[in-house]
């Protein structure tokens, strides 16, 4: 295995799936903006998913349809002319 390929800044962050509020935390080196306060009492870095294992259809079993920003509606006003 090469040496020195794995980043070093390893921490606990907390990510949050937006689309039903469930968030869990593990070990990430991805940079963020944002913070959040998790259960035990302690602030750690905070990233924002649109679709975690707890929203997406091919593990919940259902279709749940997700709207980010609109997409939905620019396609329908998009093809709707045709």
């Amino acid at each position: 295995m090469k040496a020195e390929l794995h980043p070093k800044n390893y921490r606990l962050v907390v990510f949050k799936d937006m689309s039903n509020e469930y968030a869990f935390l593990t070990k990430s080196c991805i940079e963020t903006k944002e913070s959040v306060k998790w259960e035990d009492g302690n602030e750690y870095p905070l990233v924002k998913l649109e679709i975690s294992h707890t929203s997406h259809p091919f593990y919940t079993g259902k279709m749940k349809l997700v709207d980010t920003a609109g997409r939905i509606d620019k396609f329908r006003s998009r093809y709707e002319k045709k």
